[in-house]
């Protein structure tokens, strides 16, 4: 883990999102160019950027946000050109993906170019990259005038950022300046997939489906689901380089406990509302997150004082998946003692939701079944 660093003043100024200022994008990208590091939007999460070609610079990143060396970071540049700047070889196939999806949110492991510093990359001969569509993001990155490496701007394992006030609760006194651009329009992470590999593998869901994906590479495999192994890592490995960020069993975690529900929908609304009401019962607090189906059957928990949040209906995983991370870390603020989490279909954005979820439920899922509403606790497949 990296180490502490000293407090320095934080200030945060706000920016057009799709107009941004040229003096104020200038004074960051000279903050960037002197190595300092500076919190962006991207149409992802917001990112905590510094210097991709110097090693003090990562370094930086991973003391302000708590992060071990093994996690490795995402590196941002400015057009598809780039890409033979960071990466030793663009095969055909990462050209392909790089003309239908970026600027976007798709990340790209390729072999490692030598101009990238290996703390960046965990040690290891791969490096992530990626081209974000934020107007914010793409004017910091021309005007630094080199490559930004930038993971989600909070502490590791905390609920990532969508708004520059979530980064703020994290890394103030962290950071000299955080760009407020609003709430950033995506609210997952990037899609991370794996070029390096025999046949490419989606390493980590997100912003980017799985199905327009295939659409480009049909032999795109899907990520595997988080497992639990012998220790807080996947396979149990807790020293072992992660190939993507995104990787660990317990990740994007509020600060109180998250019960991820799972089974038919109308199991899984009965084991929340008999969970919420047992808790209430007990003078607990509780947050659930669910969907605008789930409604009524939980109004009962409402009206007991169960904080529900529901940001949108099944049907829509994009608007979901917008509004993850700000209904977690707003369930959080107002001091539950448990979030209960409704599951939502592995489609579309879906899948990274999914994904979001499990990961901040340690990787166990309860079953709820289908007659009885009783639940029964399981680990992820």
């Amino acid at each position: 883990m990296a180490d502490e660093m000293k407090a320095v003043h934080t200030e945060v100024v706000s920016v057009d999102p799709q107009q941004p200022a040229a003096d104020v994008i200038e004074r960051a990208a000279a903050l960037l160019r002197a190595g300092e590091l500076v919190v962006f939007p991207t149409e992802t999460v917001y990112g905590l950027g510094g210097n991709a070609l110097q090693e003090e610079a990562a370094r930086r990143i991973f003391t302000a946000k708590g992060r071990p060396f093994t996690d490795p970071l995402i590196v941002h540049i400015a057009q598809k050109e780039e890409l033979e700047q960071v990466a030793a070889a663009v095969p055909e196939r990462a050209w392909r993906l790089a003309e239908a999806f970026w600027p976007g949110p798709l990340t790209l492991i390729l072999p490692r170019g030598e101009r990238v510093p290996r703390l960046v990359t965990a040690g290891l001969e791969t490096v992530a990259v990626r081209l974000p569509s934020h107007p914010v993001a793409q004017a910091l990155i021309r005007a630094a005038g080199r490559p930004i490496a930038a993971p989600s701007a909070n502490r590791f394992k905390h609920v990532s950022p969508t708004t520059a006030q979530h980064a703020l609760a994290d890394l103030n006194g962290r950071v000299p300046l955080i760009l407020d651009g609003g709430p950033t329009p995506v609210g997952v992470e990037s899609t991370v997939v794996d070029l390096c590999a025999p046949v490419p593998r989606i390493l980590r869901p997100g912003g980017t489906s799985l199905e327009a994906l295939r659409q480009v590479l049909p032999e795109i495999e899907p990520p595997s689901p988080p497992r639990i192994g012998a220790g807080d890592e996947p396979g149990g490995q807790e020293g072992q380089a992660q190939r993507s960020p995104g990787q660990l069993l317990i990740h994007y975690s509020p600060t109180v406990p998250l019960l991820l529900f799972d089974g038919e929908d109308a199991a899984q609304r009965a084991a929340l509302k008999a969970e919420a009401l047992k808790r209430l019962e007990e003078g607990k607090r509780v947050g659930i997150l669910a969907a605008s189906e789930d409604l009524e059957v939980l109004r009962p928990c409402q009206e007991r004082g169960a904080l529900v949040r529901a940001p949108a209906s099944l049907e829509e995983p994009a608007r979901v998946a917008a509004a993850l991370f700000a209904t977690l870390r707003a369930l959080e603020e107002a001091g539950v003692d448990v979030i209960l989490c409704r599951s939502f279909k592995p489609v579309g954005l879906g899948l990274a939701v999914q994904d979001r979820l499990r990961r901040a439920a340690g990787g166990r899922v309860i079953l709820a079944e289908a007659e009885s509403g009783e639940s029964a606790s399981i680990d992820a497949p």
